[in-house]
């Protein structure tokens, strides 16, 4: 930490602009679905970095985007968080975008990856000087899988003793964290990417978490959508039911919420079942509000807290 007790954090991945579309009745695929479209800035990294600064900690962030309107935009949101932007600017490419379709219910039906920079440019960027400058004056990096495998490989070598915080993103790509799982602090997915990590089983959370493990991967967390989330790190798994939502606007960018949150409380020293609480706190807030990363406040996340249990052992067919 800082002098002032501030975690720095370098934060390395998406941060791109977000369009989502929300269908005010039952979708229908192939069909023309009435509804709204609402765009901002977002990605996997951006959208934890903004809360984990949001909670307290020193942000810096190093992404990639190109020199047109939606990259100006992208920058002014890094700058308005109060992050140090290190990111690089082509003026030749067109910023990546993520653009999704949701059902009226707030889940994700379709959606369309427009990512190529992040392939293309990403391995380069790892190679910079800036960047092991950066992971020297930090306290921890975080990362997401929109690096290709390559530059997550370099990445997580650069770090070395450094913990490193990953966000799996998406099925498709977490499986580009398959070759550092053994280097990872703390891995943060969904079951649908626990999943295809584990090697595309559907044999339930509990026994993808032991091929994880088998893989490699010392600790992680694994949302469910409302179902119960899970931790594990050793032998001890721990699950929590998050509270119940009446509405839902947009569950966008709830992962990324549970990634600081837990992340943070990791940082400060807590033990994985208080990460666990803390990550299901703060995708409980997010998912109160339309916006990808709102801004949630230290004392909205600890009056949240108090309103969670214990996490406990889950039942086998609970997770099955």
């Amino acid at each position: 930490m800082t002098e002032a007790g501030r975690d720095r954090i370098i934060a390395v991945g998406g941060a791109h602009i977000d369009r989502r579309g929300r269908v005010d009745v039952r979708f229908v695929p192939g069909a023309s679905n009435p509804g709204r479209m609402r765009e901002e800035v977002g990605g996997g990294a951006l959208n934890a970095a903004r809360m984990a600064a949001a909670l307290g900690a020193s942000v810096s962030l190093i992404s990639v985007r190109g020199g047109d309107a939606a990259g100006e935009a992208v920058g002014a949101a890094v700058r308005r968080a109060g992050i140090l932007d290190l990111s690089a600017v082509f003026l030749d490419r067109a910023t990546p975008s993520y653009t999704a379709i949701l059902d009226s219910g707030g889940d994700v039906v379709a959606a369309l990856a427009d990512m190529e920079l992040y392939d293309i440019a990403f391995p380069r960027q790892m190679r910079r000087s800036r960047l092991r400058e950066a992971i020297a004056a930090a306290d921890a990096v975080l990362c997401d899988a929109n690096l290709p495998a390559a530059a997550l490989e370099t990445l997580c070598a650069a770090a070395g003793e450094k913990p490193v915080f990953a966000i799996a993103i998406s099925p498709a790509k977490a499986v580009r964290l398959a070759g550092v799982l053994g280097s990872l602090s703390a891995l943060f997915m969904n079951a649908r990417e626990a999943a295809a990590l584990a090697g595309g089983t559907e044999a339930g959370p509990l026994r993808n978490i032991a091929a994880l493990q088998a893989l490699g991967l010392k600790r992680g967390f694994i949302t469910r959508g409302a179902g119960a989330a899970l931790a594990f790190e050793g032998d001890a798994v721990l699950e929590l039911a998050p509270p119940a939502a009446d509405v839902i606007p947009d569950v966008t960018g709830a992962g990324d919420a549970f990634a600081a949150g837990a992340m943070m409380a990791l940082l400060a020293g807590r033990p994985t079942g208080e990460a666990l609480r803390q990550g299901v706190a703060a995708a409980a807030l997010k998912l109160r509000d339309a916006s990808a990363a709102p801004s949630i406040s230290r004392t909205a996340l600890d009056k949240a807290l108090r309103a969670l249990p214990t996490p406990t052992k889950p039942q086998a067919e609970s997770c099955e």
